[in-house]
């Protein structure tokens, strides 16, 4: 990143779809919206495959199985997950671990996991729910600018004996480094074992 590129600052009279894009992106970057996404995305085929049928000429594929019912139960649960991962942060654990869970159960019960699409997207999403964490937010109590380097904040008593770029300098003792007491004889600088 260059320090001196120039910065974009929205105007007023940009378009209405850059505006849209820009509090779409805002409203992202303060949720895991991949994972809710991937999770929302998951139960659609988890759902809809043992209710599909395929045509062939004059003849019917039904991949009707007895567990139709666990399957719409299953994908309406993981699209469920998607939206509270959107609109929920506070609840992304339960979530990812859930759609997991989810995935997992859809295997057996829903023509493996809606022949295995559901479950990977499941998955992605569920890990990716566990992995979020939301950002940090830069409050002025917190007394540090983020613009200002780390090494140069002033750290009271401690900042004084601090070096260039943060790293620790010498403590301060009664006595210099060099009149400290040695453990080794004079003969050769070995020490002696007893």
């Amino acid at each position: 990143m260059n320090p001196q590129a120039p910065v974009y600052v929205r105007a007023e009279d940009d378009a209405w779809l850059t505006r849209v894009y820009y509090r779409f992106h805002a409203w992202t970057g303060t949720r895991p919206f991949w994972a809710g996404l991937f999770t929302l995305i998951a139960g659609f085929p988890i759902a809809y495959f043992p209710y599909a049928d395929v045509r062939l000429g004059n003849v019917t594929i039904a991949m009707a199985t007895t567990a139709g019912a666990g399957s719409l139960i299953i994908g309406v649960l993981l699209t469920t997950l998607g939206l509270t991962l959107w609109f929920q942060q506070g609840v992304r654990i339960f979530a990812g671990v859930a759609a997991i869970l989810l995935g997992l159960v859809s295997l057996p019960v829903s023509n493996l996991g809606g022949f295995g699409i559901g479950l990977i997207l499941s998955m992605v999403g569920g890990g990716l729910a566990l992995a979020w964490v939301p950002a940090k937010t830069v409050t002025e109590t917190d007394g540090v600018d983020a613009r200002v380097p780390a090494h140069a904040v002033d750290l009271g008593k401690a900042g004084a004996m601090a070096g260039p770029y943060g790293v620790p300098g010498q403590r301060e003792t009664d006595t210099p480094a060099y009149a400290s007491e040695t453990t080794a004889h004079a003969d050769g600088g070995r020490n002696s074992a007893g």
